[in-house]
């Protein structure tokens, strides 16, 4: 097996247990930390492609995805706890009433 392909693989099964976390879980902390999972499946199938073409730009593109996502994660963690501080739970079906 190729190395490409085996990180492809990698990428892929990341991305999939990132999402079946999301899909099954109704924590709001693991539903985050599962769409950062997926967010590095994507990263690193991207990292895989730049290197295979020889392209600095797919690294240079996953670094400013890093820097979204930090920024992302310092705003989403505040309004989860803030949140969580409102309705004295996680699960995130208690909040169907902040739909707009």
């Amino acid at each position: 097996m190729d190395k490409v392909q085996m990180l492809l693989g990698l990428s892929f099964a990341l991305f999939a247990l990132g999402l079946t976390g999301v899909i099954v879980r109704r924590n709001l902390l693991v539903m985050l930390m599962c769409m950062e999972l997926m967010l590095n499946g994507v990263n690193l199938s991207l990292v895989t492609f730049a290197h295979q073409m020889g392209a600095a730009a797919g690294a240079v593109l996953v670094f400013l995805v890093f820097v979204v996502a930090t920024a992302e994660i310092a705003i989403a963690i505040p309004i989860v706890l803030l949140l969580v501080r409102r309705k004295r739970t996680l699960d995130a079906a208690a909040y169907a009433d902040l739909k707009g």
